[in-house]
């Protein structure tokens, strides 16, 4: 009886028989690509300081389409990724011990596609549903304390420097049988630091550092245990201001680490990936405003080379 090795869980194990061409494709692919793409954030203006009450409510729809790059040992070609999210949020403007600070909630639904060939045949894998909760609390260090609509429109603007708490909440669609899920099943949290500076009206310079913890996956692919390592980012944005609510953002991040292991062993899979791209805010009104962005893969490792697009309208009260 001819044997063939499959590539499972990061380690090569002996099948016998006939063996399934989606149990091999599709596995490498699920160490590289997270459906969320957290690592990936370009996120110009998370720290905008906005009056104490303020509330917003919006609708985003992304794209992410693009290339997965492997570890050159294993025997996958043409790995392709295209992921369709939409997404709610809410949140809004609150007091923190004197200091300003927000709170946002974002819900995602995704449609997304890998695809590729493992030994010369071809596997696709289609996933459609709900992903992951996230959750997200920042606060003012230095530079700007809590202030009403007047305040603020009196505030000059200069440095300040926040602080925010991401986390991710493992509420998205997992099975254990399936090797590609939309939720993680696992905890996520994200501390991150920031300085923003504003030069005069029209510029603003934003460096955000922050890194990527994960909890371990206790139920994954049949039961065993899948760990991730720390992944560290820096994000660099460069803003420019016309009048209030339309400016431009250039954008860019760096982002290392992510090594996964499954029940201790390691995986070939250490990210060092950065992005560009561009952001365009443009005002509906004095309450609406939708937002306009575009990335793509400057260099990338291992993970996958994405060219996103995002459209999203915000509503503010």
């Amino acid at each position: 009886m001819t044997r063939h090795r499959v590539w499972r869980g990061g380690v090569l194990r002996s099948i016998g028989g006939p063996w399934a061409v989606a149990s091999g494709a599709v596995l490498a692919v699920l160490f590289l690509i997270a459906w969320p793409a957290c690592a990936q954030e370009l996120e110009p203006g998370a720290y905008t300081v906005s009056p104490v009450g303020a509330r917003f409510a919006g609708g985003s729809y992304s794209l992410n389409r693009g290339d997965v790059t492997f570890d050159p040992s294993l025997p996958v070609e043409d790995a392709h990724a295209t992921v369709n999210t939409f997404a709610i949020s809410y949140g809004g403007a609150i007091n923190i011990a004197g200091r300003s600070g927000t709170f946002l909630v974002a819900l995602p639904v995704i449609d997304g596609s890998v695809s590729g060939f493992y030994i010369g045949q071809f596997t696709q894998v289609d996933r459609h549903g709900l992903g992951d909760l996230r959750l997200r609390i920042g606060g003012n260090l230095y530079g700007a304390p809590a202030m009403s609509r007047q305040e603020l429109a009196a505030w000059k603007r200069r440095t300040t420097v926040g602080a925010s708490l991401t986390m991710t909440v493992p509420i998205g669609q997992y099975d254990d049988t399936k090797l590609i899920n939309l939720g993680t099943n696992r905890w996520a949290f994200k501390p991150e630091l920031a300085v923003t500076h504003n030069v005069g009206r029209a510029w603003m310079f934003e460096v955000y550092g922050g890194a990527w913890l994960f909890t371990d996956n206790t139920d994954f692919y049949g039961g065993h245990v899948r760990a991730q390592r720390p992944i560290g980012s820096l994000q660099f944005h460069v803003r420019y201001t016309w009048r209030p609510g339309l400016w431009l953002s250039f954008n860019s991040n760096f982002y290392s680490g992510g090594r996964t292991s499954v029940d201790g062993r390691l995986n070939f899979d250490l990210q060092k990936n950065s992005r560009v791209g561009g952001t365009l805010a443009w005002p509906l009104s004095r309450r609406d405003v939708i937002k306009a962005a575009v990335s793509r893969g400057a260099y990338t490792t291992i993970g996958a080379d994405f060219t996103s697009l995002s459209v999203a309208y915000q509503h503010v009260w």
